[in-house]
């Protein structure tokens, strides 16, 4: 898991020594500060780390992973689904361009890994090119997909996806949505309305609501975050294009402002570059590259 990690943070890391050519034992913490800005934690945050850290000037790493772990320790947990009936329903949610589409076939396909069953709903009928090219994915993992012609009620994609997962017996659902703007309030309504038939058609669904965060904006993309929590309650957060950008850090400001799990990130563009997202992980690889292996 390290090594993928490691993919997804290369860029990243690859900045850290632009800065810090060689590892340390012990970090300057002026020099900690810069690494840790350069990386996209924000400035408010990089002060409170910096404060928190023992008194002294330089610091080593086990100081510093004490403090940088505090920021993951009470964020919100997912829920156990286990006791949950099938079908289990995710609706997922970003603008356009975070990666939606692909990131839904990555998903399926960590379903399909575990031999479960998966129907995706192609409720982003604004765009046909949405529509198409989620079938497109469906049809290369060899999963089942309801959908209609550009135009069409996305509640009713959303209902009939659910309706049939249920006759079929199928074990997920994942129901694309628009790539819809916050400041559009006819569109933030009109997911609330999907979020209302989806427990029509199945009480309690949708079971998780994801958001999909495009790594490459880094922290701009917390008010876009914010906005759609308010509307609708995000259960979980997942990171696409990690691997594209150097604001690896910002995964902090994420957590420190939402609260909310990041379940998965993404590390490419392959089916299996969707990972599980593990706290320690992330943290030990950013470290990794600033200190020698020896120390803390």
């Amino acid at each position: 898991m390290l090594g993928f990690i490691k993919k997804g943070l290369n860029k990243t890391l690859e900045a850290i020594k632009d800065i810090l050519p060689e590892k340390v034992d012990k970090i300057d913490k002026v020099l900690l500060e810069e690494i840790l800005l350069e990386s996209d934690i924000p400035y408010e945050l990089v002060e409170e780390i910096i404060y928190y850290l023992p008194p002294s000037q330089t610091v080593n790493k086990a100081d510093v992973k004490r403090v940088l772990s505090a920021y993951f320790l009470h964020v919100k947990k997912e829920p156990v689904y286990d006791d949950l009936k099938s079908p289990f329903v995710d609706l997922v949610i970003g603008v356009n361009g975070a990666g939606k589409t692909t990131t839904i076939a990555k998903l399926a396909h960590n379903y399909k890994k575990s031999d479960k069953s998966v129907l995706l709903g192609a409720a982003d009928t604004f765009r046909a090119a949405a529509i198409e090219q989620l079938k497109s994915w469906a049809e290369k993992i060899d999963v089942g997909i309801i959908y209609t012609q550009q135009g069409h009620d996305p509640s009713a994609v959303a209902y009939d996806t659910i309706s049939s997962a249920i006759a079929k017996k199928i074990d997920h659902v994942i129901i694309d949505t628009a790539g819809r703007l916050h400041n559009q309030v006819n569109l933030a309504n009109e997911l609330k309305k999907i979020v209302r038939i989806c427990d029509k058609a199945y009480t309690g669904a949708p079971h998780r609501k994801i958001l999909i965060l495009d790594g490459t904006q880094g922290n701009s993309a917390i008010n876009q975050a914010l906005a759609f929590n308010e509307i609708i309650g995000i259960d979980a957060i997942i990171i696409t294009k990690l691997d594209g950008t150097a604001k690896g850090g910002s995964l902090f400001g994420i957590v420190k402002a939402l609260n909310l799990p990041i379940i998965y990130i993404g590390v490419g563009e392959g089916r299996d570059d969707l990972i599980p997202f593990n706290s320690d992980d992330y943290i030990n690889t950013i470290l990794d590259s600033i200190f020698l292996s020896n120390n803390g």
